[in-house]
């Protein structure tokens, strides 16, 4: 089961962001890459925003991806992925430009974000995944 949660997070490029910060939550629709062993998701935000803000003060998150736009009609065939871990900023500038490269090959779409001198690049470490098929078939792992 883990491994195919892992294949799901690996398939899309797209998450639900939700980060908290003095008991408010917020989310973000965020551009996504994972590296390739499904246990860290990259992402790329300017610090002047409230997820940022919110990550300074409290790095625990929570993504949500799902398979919406590939199943057309179907809605009893969507999944539902839940990710928890600890989000952190990276700072390590080798490891930074592998990442900001990914982000890029993905989405080239955000290239002006990912050049930004603001940008931070963002690094989800995964602690748990909540897969739900439908609205009873849930399984979950803590990797």
């Amino acid at each position: 089961m883990k491994d195919e949660m892992k294949a799901l997070l690996k398939s899309q490029d797209m998450c639900v962001l939700a980060t908290c910060a003095h008991n408010r939550p917020h989310c973000s629709l965020m551009a996504c890459t994972s590296n390739d062993e499904g246990d860290r998701v990259y992402m790329a935000t300017l610090k002047n925003t409230q997820k940022y803000e919110n990550l300074q003060a409290n790095p625990s998150v929570s993504l949500l991806l799902d398979t919406r736009s590939h199943q057309g009609d179907s809605r009893e065939k969507i999944q539902a992925l839940t990710v928890t871990g600890t989000c952190v900023p990276m700072e390590e500038e080798a490891h930074s430009e592998s990442v900001r490269e990914r982000l890029l090959q993905k989405h080239p779409h955000i290239s002006g974000l990912l050049n930004d001198s603001r940008v931070a690049l963002l690094c989800v470490q995964v602690e748990s995944f909540l897969l739900l098929r439908g609205a009873l078939d849930a399984h979950f792992v803590k990797l």
